[in-house]
């Protein structure tokens, strides 16, 4: 993984040589679309408060919870037990790019979903709040955090969610046979490059012809942005976003050639 002063460095030569969000010079009609309707839509929907109300609540919590991981670990701490509080604060998906993601969902309205890696269960919410008529298979590698989840679903309410415990080496194959074509997928776990082309390979033989999958931390390691190029060089990839801390894929089979955005966000 790279260092903070890495990631500061890479960040700021994204932020200077990236496409303005604004959409001003982009030629594509449905990543301009993407930029006005979804990127930049400032409305506050009403799950943003509910499920940033249990954000605040986890991250005061001081239980002491086993963490079971089967990636590359984490970047601030390499023991296994963590407090509920540490995890929210580090593992959760920050705010900014929860709500894009619920907007992604809300916007093309994804029927079955998939999520690698639902830590507390923050990103899972906003995705199952963004379509209620969705399902939601999300993936967790650790018993205690899965458990954790689990609870915070139940005090959101929301009853559209499959949760599957283990190793998403063992538990993904099974879910997809399960849950149907794969219209939206989020893959936040194990970052290192083997395993992510290889979810990303299960996953595009899911998934259909407009299909679009995020990948997390796409620039966190040598190993993740190798990962992203060759998912970017796949012939089935047509059209790709990056925003430095998330690169979203769309999978539409009627574009007639490879477009490829980096757009500052």
């Amino acid at each position: 993984m790279y260092s903070k002063f890495q990631l500061a460095k890479k960040y700021l030569h994204y932020y200077i040589t990236a496409e303005n969000g604004h959409g001003h010079g982009i030629h594509s009609p449905f990543v301009f679309d993407y930029i006005k309707n979804v990127l930049n839509d400032e409305k506050k929907y009403p799950a943003y408060s509910l499920i940033e109300n249990l954000r605040k609540q986890l991250l005061t919590g001081k239980t002491i919870i086993n963490v079971e991981d089967f990636g590359a670990g984490s970047i601030v701490s390499k023991t296994k037990q963590r407090s509920i509080s540490e995890i929210a604060h580090h593992a959760a998906k920050s705010k900014k790019y929860a709500q894009l993601i619920y907007r992604i969902v809300n916007y093309y309205q994804p029927k079955n979903c998939i999520e690698l890696g639902t830590s507390l269960g923050i990103s899972t919410a906003y995705i199952a709040s963004a379509n209620n008529d969705a399902k939601i298979f999300t993936l967790e590698g650790s018993p205690e955090i899965a458990k954790a989840a689990s609870n915070n679903f139940t005090k959101l309410n929301l009853k559209n969610i499959s949760l599957i415990t283990g190793n998403f080496d063992e538990t993904l194959s099974q879910t997809l046979i399960k849950s149907g074509k794969t219209d939206f997928a989020f893959i936040d776990g194990n970052h290192r490059e083997e395993p992510t082309l290889h979810y990303f390979s299960e996953l595009l033989i899911n998934a259909n012809q407009s299909s679009i999958f995020i990948f997390d931390d796409i620039h966190w390691s040598a190993e993740m942005e190798s990962a992203w190029q060759k998912i970017k060089e796949h012939p089935q990839v047509l059209l790709t976003v990056d925003l430095f801390f998330i690169g979203v894929v769309f999978l539409k089979n009627d574009f007639k050639h490879k477009q490829h955005f980096t757009i500052r966000f």
